[in-house]
């Protein structure tokens, strides 16, 4: 038995696949989704969603946002969201050095909070760049 599983950001849609199973990264934890789960909808952070194909993970970054889980059908609208695959491990490396050079230059709280969103997105793309499929 499968799982429908979409994701969707404002841009386009990152992947509309038959899924044997996931694992999201929300607010409260992870949560590991299989066939016949029961229905619920979750608030999403900033972390990686694993995907089980057939014998294979896929793993893609996302940037938060909210997933509807029911009747076997998976549908995640997040703010933003990339396959590992598509990312470069260099340039993910380099956003991650000047996301936490800001962080340090940071004044005040608004400026310290979204540096800190910034460091946690660019951290979220290294581990999702250096993730080897398996």
């Amino acid at each position: 038995m499968t799982l429908n599983l979409c994701v969707l950001t404002p841009n386009r849609i990152v992947c509309n696949l038959e899924v044997k199973g996931i694992i999201l990264p929300t607010n409260s934890g992870q949560i590991g989704v299989l066939p016949n789960h029961a229905p619920i909808a979750t608030a999403l952070d900033i972390g990686l969603l694993r995907i089980r194909l057939n014998d294979q993970w896929l793993t893609v970054a996302l940037m938060g946002g909210f997933a509807r889980i029911g009747n076997n059908e998976i549908t995640v609208l997040a703010n933003d969201a990339e396959l590992s695959t598509d990312i470069d491990p260099q340039e993910a490396q380099q956003a991650l050095q000047i996301a936490e050079a800001n962080l340090s230059r940071a004044e005040g709280k608004r400026q310290i909070i979204e540096a800190n969103l910034a460091r946690r997105r660019a951290i979220t793309r290294v581990e999702a760049s250096s993730t080897i499929s398996y």
